[in-house]
Order: C-alpha cells, then structure tokens, then sequence
C-alpha cells in the first residue's frame, strides 16, 4: 500500500516548507521597510529567492509579489535561482581590472563552461562577478562562498585559479 502524497500548494505544505522563514516573518513582516531585511534572511536560510518564497513573504507583510520581485532584481545581492556548492565571486573592481581580473574570467569560464551567473551542470560551482571584495592589495583577487565559509584568494593567475577550482573540485 502506498502513501498518498499531497502535491497541492495546500497551507499545511506551505506552513511546513516555510517554517525555517516563519521567525523572521513573525519579527519583520509588520515593520515599515523591513523587506530588503526579510529578503536577506530568507535567501539566506533557502540560499535563493524562488517565486513560491516571494509568493510566501507577500502573504505574510500584504507587500505585492511584483514590488517584491522588483526590489529582489534591483539588488545584485539577491539571487533568483539556486546557486552551485561554492559560489565564486570574482572581483572586478578598479585594483582587479587593471591587475588581470577580465584573463582570471577567461580562465575559469573556460575551466568550469559557464559564464557570469551560471552554474556548472554538476551543480558544484556558480560564477558572480563582483564590483568588489575589499581585497586591493592582493588583486586579482577572487571569493569562494560555501557552507564550510569563505576562501580569498589572490595575486591570481589563469594556472592558478585552475588549479584552486580543481582541488576544491577534488575536495567536493
């Protein structure tokens, strides 16, 4: 005998999909200007914005989907799709650019066959190009973001910055 399993966008499915989001929404949703605020914490509990949880924050603070969609466009801090094991932030700052940073994307954009904003097909890597990470003195520079934390790496090279992505590759 099998179970049946609710597919349905029911509230109960709702309630239990979202229950991680329901804190910051019982702090925040009644706050004047609270929605950058919400946003943040909700991408960072499910690590994007997906339609279902804007749909979800708009039923709690009464702010339409549309004004919230458009503040979570505005921002290049929020992401609307998921995002691979290490996201890569690769600087293109002033400092960056000058020192090589367009050569370090040729380089991992060829190593690991996406493009700024893309994930690999094996879902371990997203690439964002940042404005920039504060790391001047070490440019080009890039961040690796991942649940273990953040790696900063420097004074890249094309050979270097392969052979960084290939041992975090390994250590997948």
């Amino acid at each position: 005998m099998s179970e049946k399993v609710c597919n349905c966008n029911c509230a109960e499915n709702r309630k239990e999909q979202f229950k991680e989001l329901q804190p910051v929404l019982d702090q925040y949703a009644k706050v004047p200007g609270s929605l950058i605020t919400i946003l943040q914490k909700a991408q960072d509990i499910y690590g994007y914005l997906s339609i279902d949880t804007i749909n979800y924050i708009s039923d709690a603070t009464g702010i339409k989907p549309a004004k919230i969609y458009g503040v979570a466009t505005f921002y290049a801090q929020f992401r609307l799709q998921p995002i691979g094991k290490y996201l890569v932030m690769l600087c293109q700052g002033t400092a960056c650019h000058v020192n090589g940073s367009e050569m370090i994307e040729e380089a991992v954009c060829e190593h690991l066959n996406i493009k700024d904003g893309e994930t690999t097909e094996d879902g371990l890597f997203t690439l964002n190009n940042v404005a920039c990470l504060g790391c001047c003195s070490l440019a080009p520079v890039m961040m690796v973001k991942s649940a273990d934390g953040d790696e900063t790496y420097g004074s890249l090279t094309k050979d270097k910055v392969k052979k960084i992505l290939d041992e975090i590759r390994e250590r997948a």
